[in-house]
């Protein structure tokens, strides 16, 4: 086999005014670019990963997780540009190449930006998870970052074609007003998920009711929110209408109201139905996480005589207030057993009236 020969063939023949050598040594070249640069990203990454072990800073794991977001199309589509660089290609081709690569660069750093700021919210959001409103806004947040981020990079990139960015913006003003106009109800729901957010009526983990549905707040998004009803279902309500509705918020409640009634046989001596109050009250008094309001007979019922009592638990949480209110009637049955007070239930007296035939 004849080398010299060969050699002498890749230097004469040319493609697109580069000898076929060149082409040969710019393939080589881009190689070993990707495998250098992947390489090197590879290592800064472990390198990384393993400080993270070491330090009692998370801004490492933010490095982590963006560098985890790089693209090997991008890596070789700058292997392939460094490549050409030594090749004999006119002034056209060039500058598709480098406008090609510059916008890759830039999706590429869109992806770094975006990575970047995800991790660094997950890592704010993480020392306040049980706070419902801090992960609301941070939801938001989000979204807001890769809307700016992408608009930047979309504008860089265009504008690195050649397009003029200011026409286009001024451009996309007017179309926007269109849009606007053919997207009202999308719109309208996109604010009111701002207005949400900001305002906070609520937020990820109250239990709410909307109208007679209740639930808990799972997931605020730009159009819709998601509640988990009691039930397992999940309801979907629409950001917009959710504003507009009455929404009770139990998330938000600091103590819990309870009122119950009683009833007694109309047949207790009146020494005893003074007692019944009392008796309540030592009740729930002994209690702990109870304030006793009141209690009072109230009045004649249709068939018992109805004793009122008012009292708040000191915590919202209704598991809580269910295991105080079985306790203080448990003790309400066991004194009222003891003072021989009975409870009344529906009854009904018929009087049978005779009359004498006329004879």
């Amino acid at each position: 086999m004849d080398f010299g020969a060969i050699i002498e063939y890749l230097r004469e023949v040319t493609f697109a005014g580069s000898a076929l050598w060149a082409w040969l040594a710019a393939v080589a070249i881009a190689v070993i670019a990707f495998t250098v640069m992947r390489a090197t990203v590879a290592l800064i990454r472990i390198r990384v990963a393993k400080l993270t072990t070491k330090t009692k800073t998370r801004w490492d794991d933010v490095v982590v997780s963006a560098l985890g977001r790089t693209n090997a199309v991008v890596i070789l589509t700058v292997a392939l540009y460094i490549g050409t660089a030594s090749l004999d290609l006119s002034d056209g081709v060039r500058n598709v190449i480098a406008v090609v690569a510059t916008v890759v660069v830039l999706l590429q750093a869109g992806l770094w930006a975006t990575a970047a700021a995800s991790a660094i919210i997950r890592m704010y959001t993480a020392e306040r998870r049980d706070d419902g409103a801090t992960v609301t806004t941070m939801n938001a947040v989000t979204f807001l970052v890769q809307i700016v981020v992408w608009s930047v990079v979309l504008l860089l990139a265009i504008d690195n074609m050649g397009v003029d960015v200011t026409a286009l913006v001024a451009g996309l003003g007017v179309g926007g007003i269109a849009v606007a106009l053919a997207m009202q109800n999308i719109l309208g729901d996109l604010f009111a998920s701002l207005t949400i957010v900001l305002d906070k009526p609520f937020v990820y983990g109250d239990f709410i009711i909307v109208d007679d549905l209740p639930g808990s707040v799972e997931r605020v998004g730009l159009k819709t929110t998601r509640v988990r009803a009691l039930s397992g279902e999940e309801l979907i309500y629409s950001n917009g209408d959710l504003l507009s509705s009455r929404i009770r918020n139990f998330g938000r409640m600091n103590e819990r109201r309870i009122l119950f009634t009683i009833g007694v046989t109309y047949g207790t001596p009146q020494e005893k139905l003074e007692k019944i109050p009392s008796i309540i009250r030592e009740a729930i008094e002994s209690r702990e996480r109870t304030r006793f309001d009141r209690s009072h007979f109230k009045e004649y019922g249709d068939f018992a005589l109805i004793i009122e009592t008012v009292y708040f638990m000191l915590v919202p949480d209704y598991n809580a207030y269910m295991d105080v209110q079985q306790s203080v009637n448990f003790a309400i049955y066991s004194a009222f057993q003891a003072e021989g007070i009975e409870f009344a239930f529906p009854t009904r007296t018929v009087h049978l009236v005779t009359q004498d035939s006329a004879e």
